[in-house]
């Protein structure tokens, strides 16, 4: 596994922090045009994420990608997640990795 360039966990809340940089989330899909999907992050903000999404996409799909604004992703990495996700469990994990306990995790 390499290890050289983490994805950071992050919410759209977070995501400012991390612009250029690789971050992972979860978000759930609210609708596809091609290349563009359109998401609620685990935080209950809208995000974008461009790139090609798997065909199916589910419910709920993880992203690993570049964060290119406060709002967007830009996908490397698509993994669908199912219809059924923890969104809260999710998002107090990305308030954890980026609080007390960061050096765990990055």
């Amino acid at each position: 596994m390499d290890t050289s360039n983490p994805a950071v966990f992050v919410n759209a809340e977070l995501l400012h922090t991390y612009m250029g940089r690789k971050v992972r989330t979860v978000i759930q899909v609210m609708s596809s045009d091609g290349g563009t999907v359109i998401g609620k992050s685990t935080d209950e903000k809208q995000l974008v994420v461009k790139g090609s999404p798997p065909v199916p996409l589910t419910t709920y799909v993880e992203v690993i990608g570049i964060a290119d604004s406060n709002q967007s992703i830009r996908a490397e990495i698509w993994n669908n997640f199912g219809d059924t996700f923890d969104m809260y469990n999710y998002n107090q994990l990305c308030i954890l990795a980026n609080g007390e306990y960061k050096h765990l995790f990055i």
